[in-house]
């Protein structure tokens, strides 16, 4: 039987067409979610570091800060002024650098000055809130030893000198 049942033809075409339901999927609820999910948050607040010592020379400063998350930081907008008893003073201008490092040394400053810095960070989604801001001081410039106003004798010598810097200087040391 088998064997006259394959030897004949058989129609396979379907006398009624299926019908399948034409459905648009919505995936714009799962695209947003995978969105949301590649999204990285902006940076929060870097940490200003103190001034460390030897820092600093007459015309630089050299700022560090630090970031205590793990957030992903492209760059750093450090910012930075003259500290000013006067309100509306032209050296009250604000200064900005985009900083790649977390260190920054900032040059063509006036000796024995204070500055005042803040950062922030920057990343593909924005810019975080900036930093506390540190005050960081320049070193005074060398005095000038007034060589005509030098005397000595066999026990003793007398150096006189004047400061060359604007504000006033806490002390000298006098290396023999």
């Amino acid at each position: 039987r088998l064997e006259e049942f394959l030897k004949k033809e058989v129609d396979l075409e379907l006398s009624t067409l299926p019908d399948f339901e034409e459905r648009v999927i919505d995936v714009s609820e799962v695209e947003q979610l995978m969105n949301s999910i590649n999204a990285v948050p902006a940076p929060c607040a870097p940490v200003i570091n103190p001034q460390a010592p030897n820092a600093a020379t007459g015309t630089s400063l050299r700022v560090c800060w630090g970031l205590f998350s793990d957030d992903t930081v492209e760059c750093y907008q450090l910012c930075y002024k003259p500290v000013s008893n006067e309100r509306h003073s032209d050296e009250q201008a604000e200064h900005t650098l985009k900083v790649k490092e977390t260190y920054c040394t900032i040059t063509d400053l006036v000796p024995n000055t204070q500055y005042e810095f803040w950062v922030s960070a920057l990343n593909a989604s924005g810019i975080s809130p900036p930093s506390e801001r540190a005050v960081y001081v320049t070193a005074p410039s060398p005095p000038t030893i007034k060589s005509k106003k030098i005397r000595s004798c066999e026990n003793a010598a007398l150096l006189c000198w004047e400061s060359r810097d604007i504000n006033p200087v806490d002390s000298y040391t006098v290396e023999l």
